[in-house]
């Protein structure tokens, strides 16, 4: 899979350094994959949560933060939605939450 944008994790463990590693290993298994159809996901990843419109949140590190992305199985393309705290991720709306 690509993985749009990467910068966008880097400037996240920038912000909280705990994340780097966590966020680093999700990149390499997620660009490794070949994900086809949600159940793919799940068999990966037992804890991720799958949601409309191709959505996915995983939890990083233990549930300390949240990444929520939109995939295009067909094109091979992970685009990522968000990254933020568990309590940043309580006050948005995973099915409609865009980058900034």
């Amino acid at each position: 899979m690509r993985v749009i944008a990467a910068s966008t994790l880097r400037q996240f463990w920038e912000k909280y350094p705990d994340a780097e590693q966590p966020l680093k290993a999700w990149f390499d298994e997620a660009s490794k994959a070949a994900w086809l159809q949600p159940s793919d996901i799940k068999a990966q990843y037992r804890n991720a949560s799958v949601l409309k419109n191709r959505r996915v949140v995983f939890n990083i590190k233990g549930n300390d933060y949240r990444l929520i992305v939109a995939i295009a199985y067909k094109l091979s393309i992970v685009y990522i939605k968000f990254i933020g705290t568990h309590a940043e991720y309580d006050k948005i709306d995973a099915e409609t939450v865009e980058m900034e």
